[in-house]
């Protein structure tokens, strides 16, 4: 060991790896790299790979013609799995990598694809929690706001939110229902404005809104406030989902779900492991609990 720090001997990992057949590299797919809640994820799961002595290679899902050709030469690498996050590229790319039995796991993606492990955070329990906390605050006319057809996320979160507020309401009569759905194109702060303008402007507006993520809450917030005066939370009750940095900004407070992205990130990492020690099995999906947190936008 000495001789080999006086040298300045460093370990050929490709060469090791290919003596022993196994590769320490894993593809990590994702896109929305400004996306606050999905940079923290990524931040995770590469830390998570790192404490199991596996090396990301992250890929960026954003041009779905250049994601084909990245796939593609991830199998070159030799890749010993691959993590694709909610966002990342059609299905049917990663069936070429469990064809050869690379092991895939996906986060927060529809779990319908034979042979891929799937982590999801608890979404129904979220939307769940989010109609509670919106109906405990006063709220009695309420809408979601978020992509229920272009998200895996925003289509389950909005199918929980409507079927807590149809439970509350059988208890309630005051709380309106069916609940007022606006569809977004995507989760971004521009569309909570452009949600805002559409759901405000209304002779009866809602007084209690849920959206699907806080970049949405925070644009809706602000275009709430600035075009139409209305005071957030005494005449507008918010809940985001995701509880990004920006959500405990002194101008937000804004209340929200949280996803734990610790938590999500060591599932998929223990789940490609598991796969990558022994490939075949039926799918497995791990949900992973969240919590509610409270400040100022829902009180």
């Amino acid at each position: 060991m000495e001789a080999a720090r006086t040298l300045g001997y460093q370990v050929n990992l490709i060469a090791r790896e290919m003596i022993m057949q196994r590769s320490s590299m894993v593809g990590v797919v994702t896109a929305g790299f400004e996306n606050p809640f999905r940079a923290k994820l990524l931040s995770q799961i590469i830390a998570a790979l790192g404490r199991h002595k596996l090396t990301p290679l992250v890929m960026n899902a954003e041009d779905p013609v250049q994601i084909k050709h990245s796939l593609e030469m991830l199998l070159s690498y030799r890749i010993a799995g691959i993590i694709m996050t909610s966002a990342s590229p059609p299905l049917g790319l990663a069936r070429q990598y469990l064809e050869g039995e690379i092991p895939v796991v996906m986060i927060n993606r529809a779990s319908n694809l034979p042979g891929a492990d799937v982590v999801v955070s608890d979404n129904m329990a979220g939307a769940a929690l989010a109609a509670q906390m919106l109906v405990d605050a006063g709220a009695t006319r309420l809408a979601f706001v978020g992509p229920t057809k272009t998200s895996y996320n925003g289509k389950a979160r909005g199918t929980g939110f409507a079927r807590a507020i149809q439970r509350i309401a059988k208890q309630n009569p005051q709380v309106a229902h069916p609940v007022e759905t606006h569809m977004t194109a995507a989760d971004t702060y521009e569309c909570g404005i452009a949600a805002a303008h559409a759901l405000l402007k209304q002779k009866t507006r809602p007084d209690g809104v849920f959206c699907s993520s806080d970049l949405l809450a925070l644009g809706f917030i602000d275009a709430a406030r600035q075009h139409f005066a209305i005071r957030v939370p005494e005449e507008l009750q918010v809940v985001g989902f995701d509880d990004i940095p920006a959500a405990s900004y002194e101008n937000y407070q804004l209340s929200t779900i949280q996803q734990d992205t610790h938590g999500l990130a060591n599932a998929a990492t223990d789940m490609l492991v598991d796969r990558m020690d022994a490939f075949s099995g039926a799918s497995r999906t791990c949900v992973v609990p969240i919590a509610g947190v409270v400040r100022k936008s829902c009180a």
